[in-house]
């Protein structure tokens, strides 16, 4: 099998970069990073000395490898693996970091291996739906949030904030009557969080919890449901002109949410 690498750079998330490759005979000699990886092994099994020690890393293993830690690798038992990797900057992990935990700082983490095949393969769902197009800004941010939040939890240093309560119907209304004079617009958790003045992480839990729906799930909906009031209202309007009227930049990203939501195009409803 050849050796294949890709990188890719979700522009609505600065600091975050995403890779896929597949080794078969390429060594890594001992390296460090600058930024935090997440790595996981999707196929096969990797090889890695670190501290002395020799590691074997299969599916189900979520490694955390921090700034400054020296590490090698190679193919286990000569056979190709598959390896997708997020590399976070120290400025994201910080700010995001902030925002879950509630410190002021991002305490620095020792390396460390997870065995954890359930939260494997959710982060890598997560690795895959970060790198398909077009971008979808609030479900990234979603994503990558849930995604730290997750990995928090599992070491519990440091542990995510306890969110309690609900959005205020006074909260809500602020929020859904933004989203409708916005609807063309790419919106983000920011535009919403900061009009209720809360932060991101917190919107985003409180939200969950009041209305049963993360606001990005919510806001797909909405504008789902507006399409369907556009087609019902005019049975000639282009649906590329649906579709940038209910806030979908890119014509397939809308035909598939909607075959998704209602089982048919929007053609054929």
């Amino acid at each position: 099998m050849a050796e294949d690498v890709q990188y890719s750079r979700p522009s609505d998330i600065p600091g975050l970069i995403l890779s896929t490759a597949r080794y078969a005979e390429f060594r890594f000699e001992p390296h460090f990073h600058l930024d935090c990886h997440i790595g996981l092994v999707a196929s096969g099994a990797q090889l890695q000395s670190f501290h002395g020690e020799s590691l074997v890393l299969s599916r189900g293993a979520i490694q955390l490898m921090p700034p400054g830690e020296v590490h090698d690798s190679i193919a286990s038992a000569d056979q190709p693996y598959t390896l997708q990797t997020f590399r976070l900057s120290p400025a994201l992990l910080d700010g995001l970091g902030e925002e879950i935990t509630g410190r002021h700082y991002f305490p620095s983490q020792a390396a460390a291996v997870i065995e954890d095949s359930r939260l494997a393969d959710q982060l890598l769902k997560i690795h895959s739906a970060l790198r398909q197009g077009p971008t979808d800004p609030m479900r990234n941010e979603t994503v990558v949030l849930e995604l730290l939040e997750s990995l928090f939890a599992r070491l519990k240093q440091p542990a995510p904030q306890t969110i309690t309560g609900n959005l205020s119907a006074q909260q809500l209304r602020i929020v859904r009557d933004f989203v409708d004079d916005h609807i063309s617009d790419k919106i983000v958790l920011e535009d919403l969080s900061v009009l209720i003045g809360l932060d991101r992480f917190r919107f985003l839990k409180q939200f969950k919890r009041t209305i049963g729906m993360t606001p990005h799930a919510w806001l797909l909906r909405l504008r789902l449901e507006k399409a369907v009031a556009l087609i019902n209202a005019n049975r000639t309007m282009p649906i590329t002109e649906i579709a940038h009227a209910v806030g979908f930049f890119d014509q397939s990203h809308f035909t598939r949410a909607f075959r998704h939501a209602y089982g048919v195009t929007p053609a054929r409803f």
